[in-house]
């Protein structure tokens, strides 16, 4: 007997629901409106597609001597794009493959005066102008807007860690007696640091210049931001 009146109530439920969504999903059918649920108009649209690059914020101000003892300060690549890096010139590790991957850069777009590379140094000590011109020629550097920059430590660290918050330090346990990051800061014409998405929707900051993909992404959104 409880068995009855549970199918009874059951079906008066089923009865229930389909005098009142029959009807709407009819409609719906007439309308050619059957994906158009609610929640499917609620979905916030991809705002990380390719071609829409992050922007951070501005890029930390500078003033350095360059390889031919000229100062060079953010202003100088007003209207242009460019990439930075920090580096020493003895270093053992990580430097000669970011060197390979900025020359890379420098080639793709070699002639274009829009865009430039900067190249600080983090063992100002050493690293002079004139250590600096004869690095760039051994490196092979053809371009007039690659300058390599040196100055004070501190300034330098300070712009390093605090400014572009890319780590550089001093470690006498380390090959070298240098540590740093080897990734690039991508700078647009307006002075902005910009930068893609990662597969998760999360502005990547800043591009691996040790890894083949990353450079070739920095590649791709070079010609993005001269085209903006």
């Amino acid at each position: 007997m409880l068995k009855n009146k549970s199918y009874i109530g059951i079906s008066f439920v089923i009865l229930i629901f389909g005098i009142y969504a029959i009807p709407k999903i009819v409609e719906r059918i007439k309308n050619n409106d059957v994906v158009k649920a609610d929640r499917l108009d609620k979905v916030t649209p991809d705002t990380h597609s390719v071609g829409n690059l992050k922007k951070i914020g501005p890029a930390p101000k500078f003033e350095l001597l360059n390889q031919d003892n000229k100062t060079i300060t953010n202003e100088s690549y007003k209207g242009k794009v460019y990439v930075l890096e920090f580096f020493f010139t003895t270093c053992p590790s990580i430097c000669p493959k970011m060197n390979a991957s900025m020359l890379s850069i420098e080639k793709e777009f070699f002639g274009n005066p829009n865009f430039g590379i900067v190249s600080i140094s983090i063992d100002p000590v050493h690293d002079s102008p004139k250590i600096l011109k004869e690095h760039a020629k051994l490196l092979g550097v053809k371009s007039s807007n690659w300058n390599f920059l040196t100055g004070d430590k501190a300034y330098i660290y300070n712009l390093a860690n605090k400014g572009f918050n890319l780590y550089a330090g001093e470690n006498s346990k380390v090959n070298g007696g240098f540590e740093h990051s080897g990734l690039f800061a991508l700078i647009d014409k307006n002075g902005d640091i910009r930068c893609r998405y990662d597969d998760f929707g999360n502005p990547i900051l800043y591009y691996d210049g040790l890894d083949k993909k990353g450079v070739r992404n920095i590649q791709q959104d070079i010609n993005i931001l001269l085209n903006e």
